[in-house]
């Protein structure tokens, strides 16, 4: 039987299938740029940023000059109507560090991409130590009104890869942020990251086991890639590090995928970026082929999404606050 194109009969909850769940229709994100920085880049947490991180690769108005939000979310929501005879859309503030700036700024600027009639959700990606009280009072104000996703980023729960990639935060940040986050009505999202050097398959497991037990709403999963300008092209080029094989990497994700609660949506699957960033691995570029491979590979084993899911090894468990698991 070959894999089906339906998201609604694929083995894990895609973020397609829940939008249209959710909406009745397809939904588009409209990508905003609003010029934010990152307290790993200026100097507030350190400097240098995260080691595989150039904003200009996974957000496609770093690579333009920047114009307002109004005139963003306008152009993004043309060309998606155009190009997907869509009518609803989600203003995603995705470059830089979304919640680093004052509550006055950051709702002068929600509230700037929110004013188009067709947009009818928030997301909203940054760090979990760049989410104090006042920003989640903000976005659960805005939870009343309308669909709020925070993405934040977890990338793994090992502190010592968290250091490797210069980071600036360890896990419990992201522990303390989900704890903070939850009752306030927001979706939360989990960004994670497989392949990173040093980590065995049981540490990507455990990574899965905390997401699975943190009750999150949704994830991001990533593989480790190289883009062009960034210490971790340095690396790669001097043979210091290594990426995934693409049936390596479809293995992995299968058994990633299959402990992590069937209810949990996954908004992505894969890293990617534009060709002319990407360095390695270019397998990247063909997400159709992901797509099938990892139906096929579920197909193979007879599972899905949740198919293994348990309860938390206690070395893992013990590190989180026991109002975070129940």
């Amino acid at each position: 039987m070959s894999p089906s194109n339906s998201s609604s009969e694929r083995a894990y909850r895609s973020f397609a299938r829940f939008l249209r769940e959710k909406f009745g229709s397809k939904v588009y994100r409209v990508t905003i740029d609003a010029g934010f920085t990152c307290p790993n880049v200026d100097g507030t947490v350190t400097t240098g940023g995260c080691v595989y991180c150039d904003n200009r690769s996974f957000s496609p108005n770093r690579r333009l000059p920047r114009q307002t939000i109004t005139a963003q979310v306008q152009h993004g929501v043309e060309a998606l109507k155009k190009r997907y005879s869509a009518d609803q859309f989600l203003a995603y503030f995705q470059a830089g560090t979304n919640t680093y700036a004052s509550v006055e700024k950051l709702k002068r600027l929600y509230d700037e991409a929110l004013q188009h009639p067709d947009i009818v959700g928030l997301i909203v990606g940054t760090r979990p130590d760049c989410v104090p009280d006042p920003v989640l009072e903000l976005l659960e104000k805005y939870a009343r009104r309308l669909w709020v996703c925070l993405e934040l980023g977890l990338q793994t729960i090992h502190d010592r890869s968290l250091d490797w990639m210069n980071r600036g935060h360890h896990f419990d940040a992201f522990v303390d942020a989900v704890q903070r986050s939850k009752g306030r009505g927001m979706d939360l999202c989990a960004h994670v990251i497989l392949g990173l050097p040093g980590e065995s398959h049981a540490d990507m497991m455990a990574t899965a086991d905390a997401c699975a037990s943190l009750g999150l709403d949704a994830i991001k999963i990533h593989n480790l890639h190289v883009v062009h300008d960034t210490p971790l092209e340095t690396m790669f080029r001097q043979g210091e590090v290594r990426m995934f094989e693409f049936d390596e990497y479809v293995q992995v994700l299968c058994d990633f995928i299959e402990r992590l609660p069937p209810e949990m949506v996954i908004h992505r699957l894969n890293g990617d970026a534009p060709p002319d960033f990407l360095v390695a691995p270019l397998w990247c570029l063909d997400k159709q082929k992901l797509l099938h491979a990892i139906e096929a590979e579920f197909a193979r084993r007879g599972t899905r999404q949740g198919s293994r899911l348990t309860s938390m090894p206690l070395p893992v468990a013990a590190r989180f606050p026991l109002s975070v698991l129940s």
